[in-house]
């Protein structure tokens, strides 16, 4: 396997965690919904726990791709 090949598979590797981070993203939303509507009065308590979990999934997945660029354009 030459270097070129390896560059690209790895690249699509690391894409891959820019999948997960919208499957986490996902997770999050709709357990903060489920626990929502099981118990309304608590969800605006929730609220703070919503938007951290949604900013750690993106960071991840802005991560991923910024390894992505990196082994695609710098790794030679």
């Amino acid at each position: 396997m030459d270097l070129a090949s390896a560059k690209y598979i790895g690249a699509g590797l690391a894409a891959i965690g820019v999948g997960m981070a919208a499957l986490g993203v996902g997770n999050v939303f709709g357990s903060f919904l489920e626990g929502a509507l099981r118990n309304p009065g608590a969800a605006d308590g929730q609220q703070g726990r919503l938007f951290i979990g949604f900013a750690a999934a993106e960071l991840l997945g802005l991560i991923a791709f910024v390894i992505a660029i990196l082994i695609l354009f710098v790794v030679k």
